[in-house]
Formats: structure tokens, sequence, C-alpha cells
């Protein structure tokens, strides 16, 4: 009996405790969604740039994520709290999110028109290149006119 009684508060305690989570209350200083999306947007091309050129990064004592942070003058407190706040919410960050994705793919997509455009160009020159040189080459020696050396009489010795 008293066993049954210690579960059943212990029961009552724990689901009293846990009322779910709370919505954090709206930060004084919240950075704005069109922000939060360009603050997003660099922060991921940096972490992304971060993974190939992590050499040059540590040998200039470059901490992009702060880099980033001072470009947009928010500190990383605010930050923080902003990006808690709307990670809350869930649809409105999937719409941050998503519009940071669209603004990603959109640049790889650019990028990726112009790395074509250099890669068929010079395909384009290699091609002209091995064309001319497939080409048979014109002669550029003088010719030597024999009937001139008929008339010439050798040196003597």
């Amino acid at each position: 009996m008293l066993k049954r009684i210690s579960i059943i508060l212990i029961l009552g305690f724990l689901i009293l405790a846990c009322d779910g989570p709370k919505k954090p209350k709206k930060p004084d200083n919240l950075i704005s969604k069109a922000q939060m999306t360009d603050l997003l947007y660099d922060l991921y091309l940096v972490n992304a740039a971060k993974g190939v050129n992590r050499s040059t990064l540590e040998k200039n004592d470059l901490d992009p994520e702060v880099y980033i942070l001072k470009k947009y003058k928010v500190d990383s407190t605010r930050f923080a709290e902003s990006n808690t706040y709307y990670a809350f919410d869930t649809e409105t960050y999937k719409e941050i999110v998503d519009n940071v994705k669209a603004r990603l793919e959109s640049e790889k997509k650019r990028f990726e028109d112009i790395k074509k455009k250099e890669t068929d160009s010079i395909k384009k020159r290699r091609d002209s290149i091995s064309e001319k040189r497939k080409t048979p080459k014109q002669s550029t020696e003088k010719s030597i006119d024999t009937t001139d050396l008929k008339n010439t009489k050798p040196k003597d010795s």
C-alpha cells in the first residue's frame, strides 16, 4: 500500500513538473526576420568555407562567426536569444531557413553557370589550338633558285 502511494505521488510530481516547454519571451532587441535571414545566410556560407580554407583562417587568426556578427552589429547574446525565439516558432523559423536555402541554391546555380561558361570557353580554345596543330604547315623556307647556282663559279682555293 505504501509502495503504491509513493509511486502515485512520484508520477503526480513528474506530471506537474513536466507541463511542456514554455515559449521563450520575445527579446527586447529581437533581430528582424529579414536581418536574421541575411545573418544565417552569411553564417552558412562561412561555415562551408571554413571546411575548405581552415588553415587560411587559422593562419590569419580569424573567427568567421565573430566577423559575421560584427558585420551585422549583433552580439552573440542577442543572436542566441533571437535564434531561440524564432526556433521555438517552427513556422517562422522554417520560413527563414527556406529563404536562406533558396538564396544558397540561387547562388549555387549562378556559380555553376559561370563555371560552365568558363569550361566551355577553355574547351573552345583547346579545340581551336588542336585544329591549328592539325593543319599542315605552310613552308616558310625560301626556295632556292637553282638556275643561279649553275651560273656561279666555284671559288678557287
